[in-house]
């Protein structure tokens, strides 16, 4: 390694233990007695101003075997804060019925967030939305007389504040406010209720104001926040929700409370029939810096790792995969360069902290869509400034204090002494990745299924006990414990009621509130139909064989988790409610008040095949294809420490269970726009796997091929850089001292840092040109100006390392600046893997 880069990486080191210090500084005020207060500026910890970057890691969404790891990660991308709602319904499942075991244990993972030296915030709603199911409200709230959720209506509000009561006396007694020496230095009440209010009108206003009172009488010592509501009650602070609150929103209108972000969505929650979504590190990056440069002094990613929604906790339509396009993925696995980019970004924030929190602000136009927002204390010669084009299709040179500066489109440029450029949100230094899926050899061994059907079990009426002339409400009869229940009716027809043409065939429609359903006739199968997340009721019509005499007609509705938002949620309907047969030779026979026998779940359900032991069911071998029917097969761990994944593509719809953990619903057979499901990768966490006989267990609604499901591994092993001389240098090159911007870096030059996962180094170079390539990690192609030299120079510097540093100049590489079309740029794909030793082998 050349004294450049040993220095550069000597550089890049102290300042990450800089930056740890400084938040471990902050975290060390929180000891019994801290006082946490706030003003306009910041919230200030015993009187100390700090800047505060936060992420939203739900511990239900992850094995608490994961949680280190998770909130380790999170301080090494540079937070100081970590937020979790507080689910209602997972710690009350029933009255009086409490459960804080497991992921559920709200207490250990915030006693690991003060382990690990850093800020919580608790966010106990308790409706949080989340996309989480009911929006965390448990669902025997719907059965309590007179309740209305959410508004001035007694009975709601008396068990609200007995739940708030009983989260914050269990974090008291953990002693985990900061006012007891604990993490949390903010608590939520509520949840985006600024729409609701208007909804609800004079009552919407008197609960949140009855709201607020009763979080500031549990006397927590900390602050109390409500995100979207801008005429927050009383010292309650307001925050904001969106993806560019610097530039949507004004503010609390009360101006002695501070500008602090609760949610910057990193990407887009994804239903089932939702096409990718992306958001961009550049964007994210940019939102933030706009945020600060208007006074923000606290932002919180949402999410910064988005987890699972196990078993039947997501929301109605809401995939299991949460939030994959965080910093963090679903498997907890670094996504490049959104981690490392809003790193840098941190880096770059805390060295402007000075000024941010004490310097006057003041803002100057630099020319159309452009500006400087300043923070300056002249007297002690500290001074920032964030140069924003606000062009989204135009870059631009603006002339600020007699300099002139490249600024990109739809860019901050961070001034961090008013002078130089220590960041640029456009300009990415942190490296890139690309995650890959493996084939196992558990996929193939021992590829031995099981099965359990109830297609032919499908009830008839006179098999039903729970009555009524017409099809009952599904969730008042489900009560939230299934997704599943049985309708079913039998008519007579006479001969003369049939066709008389051979052509013509009956038509069965039934119609459902929501959310799916699976239909047969005379045990026969009909066929499927489903809603959708914007129009959840639906219609069934398919083509079907009735005969003269006794007919049945039994449906199974499914439905995928309760709303999450809006007003009378406590009134929301899902199931059956009007079932024809149409083209009789008699007309329409409306069977809707024909009377009606129900089900509520499944046969394997109450008989609990879904356990790893397969319950009290009687298996036998499979034949594939079949509706409603329950496939198991055993798996060995695969080798490793990769996340483990089940591909399930080649089924319909259904649940999903390993050793009997509920891994979510899937839905294969629904197809977004552009072809694929939304998803079909499930992920296995380690921890719930035993070396050899994991029982794999699927209830397969429609119809699918099991033995084609494949059991992989993931890898983020495809390392990458993208980066230009035009690029400013690495934000670590510089660190502030005595209040003064200080290079540690033997020059300013941009650099690409290329640095494997962990126990594993760069075992080969896969693409490497200087010029202007073009692509994404793990696609690049080389450009007209494409150096041959490039390979060589950086196979020479990085294989058989952890970690490695390269030049960004055309005079390493041999490149030609006068190329036509050159954009001064090197790519790189590098590959990553564990080394073999005699004993792998």
């Amino acid at each position: 390694m050349s004294l450049l880069r040993v220095r550069l990486a000597a550089a890049a080191a102290a300042i990450a233990v800089v930056a740890l210090v400084a938040v471990g500084d902050a975290y060390n005020l929180t000891k019994p007695g801290t006082v946490i207060t706030y003003d306009r500026r910041s919230l200030m910890i015993d009187g100390r101003r700090e800047i505060f970057f936060s992420g939203s890691i739900h511990y239900p969404r992850s094995p608490f075997h994961e949680w280190p790891d998770l909130i380790a990660r999170a301080k090494e991308g540079g937070l100081n804060v970590i937020e979790s709602y507080v689910f209602w319904n997972i710690h009350e499942p029933e009255m009086g019925v409490y459960n804080f075991e497991g992921r559920y244990d709200m207490i250990k993972f915030f006693k690991l967030i003060q382990e690990h030296e850093m800020f919580a915030m608790v966010r106990i709603g308790p409706f949080v939305q989340a996309e989480w199911n009911h929006g965390g409200l448990p669902y025997w709230l719907r059965e309590v007389p007179d309740i209305v959720f959410r508004t001035d209506n007694e009975p709601y509000k008396k068990l609200m504040q007995k739940f708030v009561t009983l989260v914050v006396n269990k974090l008291k007694d953990a002693k985990l406010f900061a006012s007891q020496g604990g993490p949390i230095i903010l608590a939520q009440i509520e949840n985006e209720y600024q729409h609701m209010e208007a909804a609800f009108k004079e009552n919407g206003t008197r609960y949140i104001d009855w709201a607020a009172k009763m979080a500031i009488s549990t006397s927590t010592g900390v602050p109390w926040i409500m995100c979207k509501q801008t005429k927050a009650p009383a010292e309650v602070i307001p925050t904001c929700n969106g993806r560019h609150c610097g530039d949507t929103w004004p503010g609390p209108t009360d101006k002695n409370k501070p500008l602090l972000w609760t949610e910057n969505w990193t990407a887009q929650y994804r239903v089932f029939g939702d096409p990718p979504s992306q958001r961009s590190a550049e964007d994210i990056a940019f939102a933030v810096a706009r945020f600060f440069s208007v006074g923000g002094s606290m932002v919180n990613y949402y999410m910064y790792h988005g987890g699972t929604n196990f078993g039947r906790t997501g929301a109605s339509f809401v995939m299991p995969r949460y939030y994959d396009e965080a910093p963090l993925d679903e498997f907890g696995m670094y996504k490049e360069p959104k981690w490392g980019h809003l790193r840098d970004l941190h880096h770059a924030l805390r060295l402007c902290k000075k000024a941010l929190l004490r310097g006057n602000p003041s803002t100057q136009p630099l020319g159309k869509l452009y500006e400087a927002r300043l923070f300056e204390i002249p007297e002690q010669k500290v001074c920032v400034a964030f140069l924003s084009n606000h062009n989204t299709k135009e870059d631009g040179t603006v002339t600020f204090r007699g300099q002139q500066y490249f600024v990109p489109r739809r860019s901050v440029s961070i001034l961090a002494d008013c002078k130089t450029v220590v960041f640029s949100t456009q300009h990415v230094n942190a490296q890139h990745n690309q995650r890959t899926f493996h084939l196992t050899d558990q996929t193939l061994q021992n590829n031995v299924w099981e099965m359990y059907t109830e297609g032919d079990k499908v009830p008839t009426y006179k098999f039903t006990t729970d009555r009524s002339e017409k099809p009952l409400e599904a969730y008042n009869m489900t009560k939230d414990k299934t997704d599943y229940l049985w309708y079913t009716t039998s008519f007579k027809l006479e001969a003369e009621d049939l066709p008389f043409r051979q052509d013509i065939k009956p038509v069965l429609e039934a119609s459902s509130h929501g959310h799916a359903m699976v239909a047969f006739v005379n045990g026969k199968l009909v066929g499927a139909a489903h809603g959708t997340k914007m129009n959840k009721a639906f219609s069934l019509e398919k083509p079907i064989e009735v005969r003269a005499g006794i007919n049945h007609v039994s449906i199974l509705s499914s439905t995928l988790g309760l709303q999450d938002s809006g007003a009378y949620l406590e009134h929301r309907q899902a199931g059956v409610h009007s079932v024809t047969i149409q083209g009789l030779n008699t007309g329409t026979l409306d069977l809707s008040s024909n009377g009606w026998g129900h089900i509520v779940g499944l046969d394997g359900e109450r008989k609990q095949a879904h356990m790893d032991k397969g319950g009290e069911v009687q298996w036998k071998p499979a034949v594939f294809d079949l509706p409603l029917t329950w496939y198991r097969r055993r798996f060995d761990m695969p080798s490793g420490e990769d996340p483990v994944v089940i591909d399930l593509n080649p089924m319909g719809k259904g649940i999903l269970f390993v050793n009997g953990e509920g891994l979510g619903r899937y839905w294969s057979s629904y197809k977004h726009a552009l072809g694929r499901p939304s998803q079909y990768l499930y992920h296995v966490p380690r921890c719930f796997l035993k070396p050899t006989g994991n029982v794999l267990t699927i209830f397969e609604e429609e119809g699918g091929r099991p033995d084609a499901i494949m059991i992989l591994t993931v890898k983020r092993d495809n390392i990458c850089s993208f980066i230009s001389e035009k690029n400013p240098g690495h934000v670590r090159s510089w660190e502030r001292k005595d209040s003064q911007l200080t290079v540690v870096a033997d020059d300013l030059k941009p650099r690409a840092v290329l640095t494997c996962p962990e126990k594993k180094t760069i075992q080969q170079v896969v693409f490497a040109s200087y010029g202007n390539p073009l692509g994404i990690c793990g696609n690049y192609t080389v450009g007209n100006c494409h150096t041959p030299k490039a390979k060589e120079v950086v196979e020479k510097a990085c294989v058989g390392k952890k970690s490695c540093v390269l030049a960004v100049s055309h005079e390493v590489y041999g490149g030609d600046l006068n190329c036509p079309g050159t954009t001064a740029t090197l790519a790189v794909q590098a590959k990553c893997s564990k080394r073999q030793t005699t004993a792998d082998q």
